[in-house]
């Protein structure tokens, strides 16, 4: 955003993960007016961190702002949408699998701000190398939406519900599911009463060598190998879930690397 251009009057309504991380990267750009939540005290929390007044009922929510951030759970975006001021101004909703027509008929002027990130109110984010991808109504909207996140972020990217539907899939895949794995991982070191400690120098060395390789390349392993002695050890020593995942999860890399399995 030009450093001319004038602070923008903007409502964050939420006050969750991703409406604790938006505001505070947000707070010295623009001036946060409002913070609201059904909860008051956590409203509470955050207006205090940001200096704004805080509320917990949607007939407060003050509509003279320029830009109204939903930052809430999928299932409630509709509701705020429904309950809140209609005007003019640029409404957004952060969702990565919510398509931008839940606002279609409800606003003029609105779009999707989602960052491809993990956030959470007790690990703050710098948001200026998270990739935030945006989605307008209308030129226009786009337009005014690229420049808003670009107080964010350097990496703003245009794409459609769709697009944005499968980057949410993939993040999962590389995110939630991975972390499923190193709590699966820690699970198997408790028996023999190891700390996961030691797992981390592991997945360090695992994420640092996607700089200059691709997951394909850098896939190591005895399922990548097609060690298939091994891995009929390791499904001989795991019970239930854990003996289940490990094998789809064999069979998913043999076949992605080309190893054929054992009939």
């Amino acid at each position: 955003m030009d450093k001319k251009t004038s602070k923008q009057r903007v409502v964050m309504l939420g006050s969750g993960n991703v409406a604790t991380n938006f505001a505070l990267a947000l707070k010295d750009k623009h001036e946060i007016v409002q913070i609201y939540s059904r909860s008051l005290g956590n409203a509470q929390m955050l207006a205090e961190k940001v200096g704004c007044e805080a509320v917990d009922d949607l007939k407060m929510v003050v509509g003279d702002a320029h830009v109204y951030i939903v930052a809430v759970n999928d299932d409630a975006i509709a509701s705020i949408i429904d309950n809140t001021p209609c005007n003019n101004a640029l409404w957004l909703h952060t969702s990565g699998s919510t398509p931008i027509e839940v606002f279609e008929g409800k606003r003029s002027n609105y779009g999707v701000c989602w960052p491809v990130q993990s956030l959470s109110k007790s690990n703050i984010v710098k948001m200026d190398n998270v990739h935030i991808f945006i989605e307008g109504n209308t030129d226009m909207a786009t337009r005014e939406l690229e420049k808003f996140a670009s107080v964010m972020s350097q990496n703003v990217h245009k794409a459609s519900s769709h697009d944005r539907l499968l980057l949410h899939i993939a993040s999962v895949f590389a995110c939630n599911f991975a972390n499923h794995m190193f709590t699966l991982s820690s699970e198997v070191l408790d028996e023999a009463g190891i700390p996961f400690d030691a797992m981390l120098p592991l997945i360090k060395t695992t994420v640092e060598k996607l700089d200059h390789l691709t997951p394909q390349e850098s896939q190591t392993g005895p399922a990548a190998r097609g060690d298939i002695k091994i891995i009929e050890k390791h499904l001989a020593t795991l019970k239930g879930d854990k003996r289940k995942i490990y094998k789809l999860l064999s069979e998913s890399i043999m076949q992605s690397k080309g190893v054929r399995t054992k009939e």
